[in-house]
């Protein structure tokens, strides 16, 4: 194990309810480690230097061991995290805008997810047995999620019913792949290319 640096788990934690507090700061620096290794991955890859990871993080050393005693523990909290975010943000998406315009706006987010993540893509297929639940993780967190936009945009009239979130999903995922020209424009307008499929052969919509 490594010494912790940071001494953040020592002073300020007497007082009424000190386990409270020692939960509450632990939530926080996983929260800090989470957000900083998910920044410094996308720029540096998931090999980068642990220093950058806790110096963005603002803990020490030893912090990031005590919750995440290998790389791939962090690693996998990060993907999960992530996975996490991405869907959560459907139910404020669809509480924003009518069904389909939700639907878009989701699977933009989620393609932008997928593009963040390919230097994930090897550590994840690397064989490493701490990765082995992340697919089903990915499958029960989307699935449901995607589903649900795409049955009240079928409702609504303003798809067509005929889609599953399985192909879609993996339509999206591989419209996120890197391109030849500007990248991240591209992948948005070949989104909104398969959304506009999606609303073809739509039924008359019904009041």
């Amino acid at each position: 194990m490594h010494e912790d640096t940071d001494g953040e788990s020592g002073a300020g934690t007497t007082g009424a309810l000190p386990g409270k507090r020692l939960r509450a700061d632990a939530r926080r620096s996983t929260d800090a480690l989470l957000t900083a290794a998910a920044e410094v991955f996308a720029t540096s890859g998931v090999d980068a230097p642990v220093r950058q990871i806790t110096a963005r993080a603002g803990v020490g050393a030893g912090t990031l061991y005590r919750h995440f005693p290998q790389r791939s523990d962090l690693i996998a909290a990060v993907f999960r995290n992530e996975v996490d975010a991405c869907a959560d943000a459907a139910e404020p998406l669809a509480a924003q805008h009518e069904p389909a315009e939700a639907l878009a706006a989701w699977l933009q987010r989620f393609a932008v997810f997928i593009g963040t993540k390919r230097g994930l893509g090897a550590a994840l297929h690397s064989g490493d047995r701490a990765y082995d639940s992340l697919p089903d993780y990915f499958q029960q967190r989307f699935v449901p999620v995607l589903g649900a936009l795409l049955d009240t945009a079928a409702r609504a009239g303003e798809i067509r019913a005929d889609i599953g979130p399985d192909d879609l999903l993996r339509a999206t995922g591989n419209l996120a792949m890197p391109a030849h020209d500007d990248g991240e424009g591209h992948t948005r307008r070949m989104v909104a290319l398969l959304v506009d499929g999606l609303r073809y052969g739509a039924p008359p919509r019904r009041d």
